[in-house]
């Protein structure tokens, strides 16, 4: 866990280019964020005060899997996030970008052989991995999505649900962007919540007790935080950035499949999302699968995503909980961007 009760800064180097590749595009940049749970990629280009994205790729990869159990990343873990890093380093070549920022969270920060896994992946598909703070992460997060916060004048929670780990940003208004007060990284994500609980628990018959254990475990790891939050704030908001969040909210407009356009920006009451939450901890796996928005992919560990969620719906009462699907990605694209002047 880490606490901050400052804005946090960039780290020095953080995101140092290399020389640009032979017949690079000037104005081309991409960023590569692996997770616990996913790997995902953007590439795009400077438009106008904000960017056209021209390629993008996600994919669920689990490098986390096991890890909480062994200490360290398992070799089927490291062979799919391989695979799917080797599609992002032949996209970015294919792609002539400019100036790119790849970055690895949680697990390889806990993983005994997370800087082993970095080699690798350096050596077989030329990507250089940067193991980034918490700190940093949530930086990045405020600075990808800060923009789909609603108008206000008082205090806002963004929060980046992982695979391994929740980050909790207290921000402020400020001139640009919000100023960020005080930051959490608890070490409750939707693989490592579902790990610690046992899939078992959560698929039997006592599984709405499972899932108040969960909610529960996740609460009190946020106390420290809780004692920064300001006391009875008025016009708070909150603001949410993470696959539980854009699944849920597919949820709720019952859409038959994903759609990225319906989804960013969106306002979602408090109340319908408590309603969803407990809907999911009552059913069993193949009723969360059959579920458009869940599936196969989602359904096992969505249960730990809505525990986490509840939890966060406990201690920073808001009215409604708006949804991002940028985050991580596109802090990174702004940041390569504003450096090289331009204005987003």
């Amino acid at each position: 866990m880490a606490l901050l009760a400052a804005t946090a800064p960039a780290p020095r180097g953080a995101g140092v280019p290399l020389p640009p590749p032979k017949g690079a595009n000037r104005h081309t940049y991409g960023a590569v964020d692996l997770g616990t749970n996913n790997c995902r990629l953007l590439i795009a280009r400077p438009d106008d005060g904000t960017f056209t994205v021209l390629d993008a790729f996600s994919r669920v990869v689990r490098l986390g899997e096991g890890l909480g159990q062994t200490g360290r990343l398992s070799q089927p873990a490291m062979d799919r996030a391989v695979a799917a890093l080797a599609i992002c380093a032949e996209k970015l070549r294919r792609r002539h970008v400019w100036l790119s920022r790849s970055v690895a969270t949680e697990a390889c920060r806990r993983a005994e052989n997370g800087a082993e896994f970095i080699e690798r992946v350096r050596v077989e598909t030329g990507l250089a991995l940067e193991i980034i703070a918490p700190q940093e992460e949530a930086r990045l997060a405020v600075l990808g999505c800060h923009k789909l916060l609603e108008p206000g004048d008082g205090p806002a929670l963004i929060f980046d649900i992982g695979g391994g780990s929740t980050e909790l940003i207290l921000v402020e208004p400020g001139d640009a962007a919000p100023r960020i007060r005080a930051w959490w990284s608890a070490p409750w994500g939707v693989v490592s919540l579902t790990e610690t609980e046992g899939r078992e628990a959560i698929e039997g018959r006592d599984r709405v007790a499972a899932y108040e254990r969960m909610r529960q475990r996740v609460f009190r790891s946020f106390a420290r935080f809780i004692e920064m939050l300001p006391k009875d704030p008025q016009d708070i908001r909150l603001l949410g950035t993470s696959g539980t969040v854009t699944t849920l909210a597919s949820v709720h407009l019952a859409l038959p499949s994903y759609d990225r356009r319906a989804v960013d920006g969106l306002q979602v009451p408090i109340e319908s999302m408590r309603e969803i939450n407990a809907m999911i901890a009552h059913m069993d796996l193949a009723e969360r699968s059959a579920l458009p928005c869940i599936g196969a992919e989602r359904a096992d560990m969505v249960v730990a995503g809505c525990a986490i969620l509840d939890a966060i719906l406990d201690i920073w009462p808001a009215e409604r909980l708006g949804i991002a699907d940028r985050g991580i990605r596109e802090g990174i694209l702004r940041a390569l961007m504003a450096r090289d002047g331009y204005i987003l």
